[in-house]
């Protein structure tokens, strides 16, 4: 099982040379820290302020930073959009506020925040696909060609995502910030 400060750091494209340095511990303790040994008191504040993460993210970490299997359900209940109206956001988020453990809810805050990006812009989109078809004079349905955007673009931020949760247990596509 991988170590929560070894996940973090990696995260961050450190080494473990550089988080001691940055944190004011020795190397020798940011070693035992990653093979299983837990922080305490400076050594785990340190270490959790140059890892902008909370205390406690790194002593609870071991089988939730591995375990994305709520994350990859959370990121496949998005599909619903597809179908119900608004449904690619209203499940994500009713699945990751149901979420216990910190990690997974992230990730799930991360997706239900780009689809709600997606639901915003797709919604803008079809009002005003008419005003703009008639502007520009176009014969074909205008709606028609967002809705094939909009599902060939929510269908690859899905399978990305999906992807990169196998792969390295994080998200591919994501916003900076999340606002949720």
């Amino acid at each position: 099982m991988k170590n929560a400060v070894k996940v973090l750091r990696e995260k961050k494209n450190m080494t473990q040379t550089e988080l001691a340095e940055s944190s004011g511990v020795s190397l020798r303790t940011v070693q035992r820290i990653e093979a299983g040994n837990i922080p305490k008191g400076f050594t785990l504040k340190a270490i959790a302020r140059t890892l902008e993460t909370e205390p406690e993210n790194l002593i609870s970490a071991t089988d939730e930073v591995i375990n994305v299997d709520r994350a990859k359900l959370i990121n496949l209940s998005a599909l619903i959009g597809l179908i119900v109206p608004y449904g690619g956001v209203i499940f994500p988020l009713i699945l990751t506020y149901k979420t216990r453990d910190p990690f997974n809810k992230e990730l799930g805050r991360n997706l239900v925040s780009i689809q709600i990006i997606l639901a915003g812009i797709v919604s803008v989109l079809m009002i005003t696909s008419p005003f703009i078809q008639k502007a520009l004079s176009l014969k074909i349905p205008l709606f028609l060609v967002f809705l094939i955007a909009f599902i060939s673009v929510k269908l690859f931020i899905i399978i990305r995502n999906g992807i990169g949760l196998n792969k390295n247990g994080d998200l591919y596509i994501k916003l900076k910030t999340s606002f949720l």
